[in-house]
């Protein structure tokens, strides 16, 4: 069952003048994004084939993830109204697509699959964490505040379903970090950088990876902070098996955040280049 409505948001509140264009950017990308959940479902309901408790919470899961992109898409049409939602996911959907038809998981087994999905919803309440606390729209804030509990909540749908079967498959605590880390670096594929082209450029634009994925981070990263990043690594470490509040979760926190501030400013700096 979801935990809200799209309809209970408060949408009159709505404030144009308080719309961040790079905000209204990411939201954009985020909304089809996170309809195309249904697909990841059918990939997860393959790869957990006889587990019938784990596919009816991957199909409530894809539910509440649409939603968010029904609700973010929703947003981002008030906010810019010549944008089409409905429109833009159909072309995403033609554009970006991922394997289905698997038995098994990409990642050598269902813990490391599991591992994987910790870290995206740790990704992503993360953002939509930061993005409400970024933003001056009261809507979007509202929304944002909605998502990021969604998400910490589907980490730890995935986090007791990784351990059912860290019983089972028994993987050390670094292989785990391992998973975990590598999971966290493909926030850089197609699949963002698709998303960003898709909802943000009109015309014949070409695509090309590396200036759409800079565009999609240059903006993205200029919005985290160190508390963002604290919870992150918590729940990395937690995810691992590692003790989540500790030296080393501080110290990697920081790191993080020095990765994440040198980021961004190359991704800028190459965005102003190519300008």
């Amino acid at each position: 069952m979801k935990h809200w409505q799209i309809d209970q948001m408060d949408w009159d509140a709505f404030d144009a003048t308080k719309v961040n264009p790079d905000i209204l950017a990411l939201v954009k990308a985020a909304s089809v994004v996170e309809r195309n959940a249904r697909d990841y479902t059918i990939y997860l309901r393959n790869v957990f084939h006889d587990d019938s408790g784990f596919r009816d919470a991957a199909e409530n899961w894809a539910e509440e993830e649409v939603q968010h992109g029904d609700a973010l898409g929703k947003w981002a049409m008030l906010a810019d109204p010549s944008w089409d939602y409905v429109e833009a996911f159909n072309h995403y959907r033609e554009a970006y697509k991922i394997d289905t038809d698997v038995s098994s998981s990409i990642r050598g087994s269902r813990t490391g699959e599991l591992i994987a999905r910790c870290m995206v919803e740790t990704g992503t309440s993360s953002f939509y964490t930061a993005l409400a606390d970024a933003t001056d729209e009261p809507v979007l804030k509202a929304v944002c505040k909605q998502i990021a509990a969604d998400e910490y909540r589907h980490f730890k749908l995935f986090y007791d379903n990784m351990h059912r079967y860290l019983d089972r498959e028994k993987l050390g605590r670094w292989f785990r970090l391992r998973i975990a880390l590598s999971r966290v670096m493909e926030s850089e594929d197609d699949e963002l950088a698709t998303a960003y082209y898709i909802t943000n450029t009109r015309g014949d634009a070409h695509y090309n990876h590396k200036d759409f994925i800079a565009a999609y981070m240059a903006r993205a990263l200029s919005f985290y902070q160190q508390k963002h990043l604290d919870r992150v690594t918590a729940m990395i470490l937690k995810t691992s098996g590692l003790t989540p509040h500790s030296k080393m979760q501080a110290w990697l926190a920081k790191l993080f955040h020095k990765i994440i501030a040198w980021k961004q400013k190359s991704y800028a700096r190459y965005l102003a280049q190519q300008a």
